[in-house]
């Protein structure tokens, strides 16, 4: 372990709340996992708030392309659907929470259809399945070939618009939170947060409730190029952090092969192109027309997204070369413009045709495995706090997350938490605290130093990682914490980038203790997989002091 300890602000710096407001619960995020808790929860308790950090629409549930997994044929069983989640993993999941997503998703999707979701469907009327990688069956369903994350998001905003006259549920847009408000014994019972545009509200304010949910999605921002959208900045699981909450399995950071390469320097929000493209029979070729996948794993282009990632950064360096190829050329324009309409157009905007061109691809970040850890029924390790959907560890993915279970995970976790609070309310159990003080420093780094700190990640902390890199991507971000805080102007992009500082140092130093690789988590000094030493979870918590502690707990043990 690297000699220096680490420490964190207990919170952000910014102004005192000058508005406050208050609910039985306040969710936190619009995607699959906030809108399915927040609708669910408005059945149960009295009065819900719904906070969005941009508009409703705006998160990563709207982006997924591929589709949700769940047992939804007869020839298929809930025992396949967990197997083939188990070995995704690399053995980091958590059976039991495997357990609860494969039996209890298909009556979630279920759900959504009679919510309004209009999946794909064949001739007979039933839901059409398809095929992704790491999956033995056919047990993807999808909307608008391509567009299923926006078809899932469109049904649950119309849910959620149809219930917006009922007092007892407030939505926020525009709305970033800040902090994690906690009582004298450490509970979580509030959350500070800034209100800006078309938001009700102006500035800075404190909400009190007697539960709070987290589903604020990934942190893909932390990273040059990544595949989700911009508000990504990990907000959720950089205030659970400061707060003291447990976060696990942080340096599993899934890495999606195919990407459309736009060109060195290009960096942002890049174009994903879909597993379910390889599940339809395309596959990925060198600069000399060589399968690449073909000998490397039984399922070859359809191996878990880690060994396939692991592939092409293989062929990169042994070829000198910064994109590989996928081709789908042979799947015929037709088929490709009624199967995958999104991303056919948006190839075409960038100049590429699947139809009659190779696609350049290259690995780009795409989703976070670990975050804020949590039991079975999405509680945290703080008394009030949940987390379900990216932002959370439930223990689902392991060291990497088997195609299209993160939409389902939402469904099932999101279910389960709105259940628990509304039991534990009815046996007070989960009574309103008063704010406690918060002893502890605040801190921001200038939204100027962004692209410093996503510099540092992605050289240091990025898809194939070493001892020498992690310990330069810690040294980076040690001197931007070190910036004079009275250099940065607070607001929302400064917290936002000072939240990808918080969960980069995190992340670094968890990676370069993991001397292995598993799953999305490549060493190139250590390339083999070692479960003598490290079948194992590491996990971080910030401690009263500020100084964050890595402890150990293997594989299996309860959390």
């Amino acid at each position: 372990m690297p000699s220096a300890p680490l420490t964190l602000p207990r919170r952000l710096t910014a102004p005192a709340p000058g508005w406050t407001a208050s609910a039985d619960v306040i969710v936190v995020g619009s995607g699959i996992a906030g809108l399915t808790c927040a609708l669910r929860l408005r059945e149960q308790v009295d009065r819900v708030l719904l906070v969005t950090k941009t508009v409703l629409s705006a998160g990563s549930t709207q982006w997924a392309q591929g589709g949700i997994a769940a047992v939804l044929d007869p020839d298929d069983t809930a025992q396949e659907h967990l197997d083939d989640t188990l070995v995704a993993g690399v053995g980091l999941c958590d059976v039991e929470a495997v357990r609860a997503l494969v039996t209890e998703g298909p009556e979630r999707v279920h759900e959504l259809v009679a919510l309004g979701a209009e999946f794909d469907r064949d001739a007979g009327g039933e839901i059409k399945l398809t095929r992704e990688g790491g999956h033995h069956r056919d047990r993807i369903a999808h909307a608008g070939g391509d567009a299923t994350g926006a078809e899932i998001s469109r049904a649950l905003i119309a849910a959620l618009h149809r219930v917006l006259d009922d007092p007892g549920i407030e939505v926020i847009e525009h709305a970033l939170v800040v902090d994690l408000l906690t009582a004298a014994d450490g509970a979580v019972c509030g959350v500070t947060l800034h209100v800006i545009g078309e938001g009700q509200v102006d500035g800075v304010g404190a909400a009190a409730g007697r539960a709070v949910v987290l589903a604020t999605g990934g942190l893909g921002q932390i990273y040059a190029s990544t595949t989700n959208p911009p508000v990504a900045t990990g907000d959720g699981m950089a205030a659970a952090l400061r707060a003291g909450a447990r976060v696990t399995d942080l340096e599993f950071v899934q890495f999606h092969p195919t990407v459309l390469f736009l060109g060195e320097g290009s960096t942002g929000q890049q174009p994903l192109i879909s597993e379910a493209v390889r599940g339809e029979g395309a596959f990925l070729v060198d600069g000399d027309g060589a399968r690449i996948m073909a000998g490397r794993h039984p399922l070859e282009d359809l191996a878990p997204r880690d060994v396939v990632a692991r592939a092409i950064l293989d062929v990169m360096r042994d070829q000198g070369v910064d994109h590989v190829w996928l081709d789908a050329r042979h799947l015929g324009g037709s088929f490709l413009e009624q199967r995958f309409p999104s991303i056919v157009a948006r190839c075409r905007e960038l100049g590429f045709d699947p139809a009659v061109d190779l696609l350049p691809v290259a690995p780009a970040q795409h989703y976070a495995s670990g975050g804020v850890e949590t039991d079975l029924l999405g509680r945290t390790s703080l008394d009030g706090l949940y987390a379900c959907g990216e932002c959370s560890c439930t223990g689902v993915h392991g060291a990497n997350r088997l195609a299209s279970n993160s939409l389902l995970e939402g469904l099932v976790f999101a279910h389960r938490i709105a259940d628990d609070i509304a039991a534990r309310f009815s046996s007070g159990d989960l009574p309103q605290r008063e704010v406690g003080s918060t002893p502890g420093e605040d801190a921001v780094l200038d939204a100027s130093r962004r692209i410093e700190v996503q510099r540092a990640m992605t050289l240091g902390s990025g898809p194939v990682r070493s001892g020498q890199s992690t310990a330069g991507a810690q040294a980076a971000l040690a001197a931007l914490a070190a910036q004079p805080t009275t250099e940065a102007e607070p607001g929302p992009l400064t917290w936002e980038t000072t939240n990808l500082l918080h969960l980069g140092q995190v992340l670094s130093r968890v990676a370069h203790l993991r001397e292995e690789t598993r799953g999305g988590h490549v060493r190139s000094d250590f390339p083999e997989r070692d479960d003598a030493r490290w079948l194992t979870h590491l996990t971080a918590t910030r401690r009263a002091d500020g100084q964050v502690v890595i402890t150990e707990r293997p594989a299996g043990d309860p959390r």
